[in-house]
């Protein structure tokens, strides 16, 4: 094959080096400079490089920082992220930045702390800034703002209630902000912080972004102290939670839910069946139901999730009663047999069942624990003792015997004139079901959902 020469005068474009990368840097009042970064090179390197572009003393008071609506801070940890075509920005270091926030937010000018409210509140998403906010002790500044700083300004809450609610709002997103970076343990609170965002989950049901942030507050409360979990559970009750779930916002339906999960899930055991009793006396699932599930809107993930681990928590409750055996002995279960045994057969029982002789009536019992499909006939507690499904398989019948009475006689009757080829015998069917149930509403596993 003939071999084709390049001209002489031709050129092959080469492949820039890997470690360098092109982007448009910004400053205030100055053109875009185009250069090229040498992730090689000392990043304090480059911003000197920078600064010097531009006259600009001091380059250790300067940082870059993403144009984008990020506006995190580039550091050596971040650096090799940046890419071609990337548009930085030359800025305040974080520690000036920080500084000069610090600073701000104690303005006694209403409009100037508001301003550096919003941006701190913004700022406080990027870790590099938070590091150093929170140096200086900006989230005791924060709290103390919260627990007094507001009373300050009651007087003219009601001429500045927009700015106020502006305030508060900013501020609470800033302290979340902070403390979503894991730098500062939550042990650290009072009560007089968590008595406060407890009484905004009232006071400003109406103001959704306060509303929602204290309910987020609350809810890393709880997840992440237990001490915290015993105050916020004395100072917020199920009866406070239940109205946000009634209104349009599911955003802050979601946060409820997340509340009432985590209350859920650091009660300890004693308390959570006397937790899920109040739930059900307020008629939380059938506000779920028709609020949430049945509302005019799509669910998205996170309120997804928020259900699941509500179905999950509720369903372990019964891991008590699903891994309990039946005591043959015990009379109080003995007679929730008979209860099954009566309401199916009663009509056509004798109208004395007490007469006739112990055999006769043992032959009677018998012949009917067969009807209702017992796998042991003569004494069909034995078929609840093996967990699970256990004692659960026995609530399940009688509550299904006593509230839906009518398809339960039908149920029994039916199958008890079937041939044994076509028979579905309602108490072998019910303790498997039970326990099919229970695999797959995974009953019992909360401790991994707790991990």
């Amino acid at each position: 094959c003939p071999v084709v020469l390049a001209p002489k005068n031709s050129s092959v474009a080469m492949p820039p080096p890997a470690d360098i990368v092109k982007v448009a840097i910004e400053w205030p009042g100055a053109f875009p400079k185009l250069m090229e970064i040498d992730q090689k090179k000392p990043l304090s390197s480059i911003i000197k490089e920078v600064c010097d572009g531009w006259s600009l003393a001091n380059h250790d008071q300067f940082a870059l920082q993403h144009a984008d609506s990020s506006n995190f801070y580039i550091t050596e940890k971040n650096r090799n992220e940046i890419k071609n075509g990337a548009i930085l920005r030359l800025t305040t270091s974080p520690a000036q930045n920080a500084q000069q926030l610090h600073e701000r937010i104690q303005s006694s000018s209403m409009d100037a702390k508001l301003e550096a409210l919003k941006d701190l509140a913004n700022y406080s998403r990027d870790v590099t800034f938070a590091q150093e906010f929170i140096n200086l002790d900006g989230i005791s500044l924060l709290t103390q703002m919260v627990e007094s700083g507001t009373e300050r300004y009651q007087k003219l809450q009601k001429i500045m209630k927009p700015c106020f609610g502006d305030m508060l709002s900013f501020t609470l997103t800033a302290f979340v902000e902070l403390m979503d970076h894991g730098i500062v343990s939550w042990d650290t609170f009072s009560v007089a912080f968590i008595k406060k965002i407890a009484s905004y989950v009232n006071k400003f049901a109406s103001d959704i972004s306060i509303l929602q942030r204290s309910l987020a507050i609350l809810e890393s409360m709880v997840l992440n102290s237990h001490d915290l979990y015993q105050k916020v559970a004395q100072e917020i009750t199920i009866g406070q939670l239940i109205p946000h779930l009634q209104g349009t916002d599911q955003e802050i339906q979601t946060y409820t839910i997340a509340v009432i999960n985590a209350l859920f899930l650091k009660a300890p055991d004693d308390k959570r069946q006397e937790m899920a009793n109040i739930l059900a006396q307020k008629q939380l699932r059938s506000i779920i139901l028709t609020h949430v599930i049945r509302a005019q809107r799509a669910i998205n993930n996170e309120m997804a999730h928020q259900l699941y681990v509500l179905q999950v928590l509720t369903f372990n409750l019964l891991e008590d009663r699903m891994m309990t055996k039946m005591d043959p002995q015990d009379q109080a279960q003995r007679d929730i047999i008979f209860e099954l045994r009566r309401i199916a057969f009663d009509a056509e029982s004798e109208p004395n069942n007490s007469s006739g002789s112990i055999e006769k009536r043992k032959s009677m019992y018998t012949r009917d624990y067969k009807k209702l499909g017992f796998i042991n006939h003569v004494n069909p507690a034995m078929d609840f003792t093996q967990t699970p499904p256990g004692m659960l398989a026995l609530d399940n019948m009688l509550y299904f015997a006593k509230h839906h009475q009518d398809a339960y006689i039908r149920i029994v009757l039916e199958n008890s004139s079937r041939e044994d080829k076509h028979e579905c015998p309602f108490g072998r069917s019910s303790i498997e079901l039970t326990k099919m149930l229970c695999e797959i509403l995974k009953v019992g596993e909360l401790r991994k959902l707790a991990c």
